[in-house]
């Protein structure tokens, strides 16, 4: 695994220099987390493909602030995939990381072979309750993570690290992810998706139940659906083998491995 930085975003690959004959799989994580999420995903998917995971402006190493519009973040991404010249981009993102992939592929309509959208939505409305917590109490909003974010069949030690980097994140920069998630709604424009998609869902995901994964494939022409069970929002820390076969299988689907 190599650590890296481009301007402000740092990121992990699971090679570098990167193999210019490759797909790259380009990791991006939900509200408040950082690339720790994609940990079993980076050297475990490699002999397959290129991989990076990224941080967000202001999120694990990454310097810079938070944002609150998921097109602010989608543009960073964007500047990150041109700056660092990744082959053949395969954006992958799950929830806030998700609603970025939908906005790059319908933004750059023909920029990505495939995408991956990773427990997420068209629309991803925040209940008034989880900013009320972050605003008042977030050391309490963290210790409510692995209750209602995993499965109740996962051992948290799986989280451990993900954990970890969401307690370092300031809780000002979590509100906005929080606040670009809230602002959110492509519902009107998947039909103009031409990018083949896969989408995840996640059995046990509170969050963001499998019934937004659905309503995406009924929605995105050239889509493909998978659920994996017994895991929840953070399915690929939860179910990484079952999570990474998805992705492995899908690739060869689309030939692109």
């Amino acid at each position: 695994m190599n650590e890296r930085t481009s301007k402000i975003l740092a990121y992990v690959a699971g090679r570098w220099p990167l193999d210019p004959e490759k797909p790259t799989i380009l990791f991006i994580h939900g509200s408040g987390g950082s690339r720790a999420l994609w940990e079993n995903q980076i050297d475990n998917l490699n002999k397959h493909v290129n991989t990076i995971a990224v941080d967000l402006p202001g999120h694990g190493k990454s310097r810079g602030s938070g944002l609150d519009r998921v097109e602010d973040y989608c543009a960073a991404v964007m500047d990150f995939i041109e700056t660092e010249r990744i082959p053949t981009p395969i954006p992958c993102g799950l929830s806030i990381g998700g609603a970025i992939v939908l906005q790059l592929i319908l933004e750059h309509k023909t920029r990505f072979k495939a995408a991956i959208l990773v427990n997420t939505g068209a629309r991803l409305r925040v209940m008034p309750a989880i900013f009320e917590m972050i605003k008042k109490d977030y050391e309490g909003y963290l210790k409510t993570i692995p209750a209602f974010a995993a499965s109740d069949k996962t051992d948290p030690r799986k989280l451990a690290s993900l954990m970890a980097d969401t307690a370092n994140c300031h809780p000002e920069v979590a509100y906005g992810d929080f606040t670009a998630c809230d602002r959110f709604n492509v519902t009107e424009k998947l039909s103009l998706i031409t990018t083949p998609v896969l989408i995840l869902t996640a059995e046990d995901d509170k969050l963001t139940p499998q019934k937004y994964g659905l309503y995406l494939k009924e929605q995105i022409k050239n889509s493909s659906i998978i659920n994996i069970k017994d895991a929840g929002h953070l399915s690929p820390l939860e179910q990484p083998e079952a999570f990474n076969r998805a992705v492995i299988d899908y690739l060869k689907q689309e030939k692109l491995v």
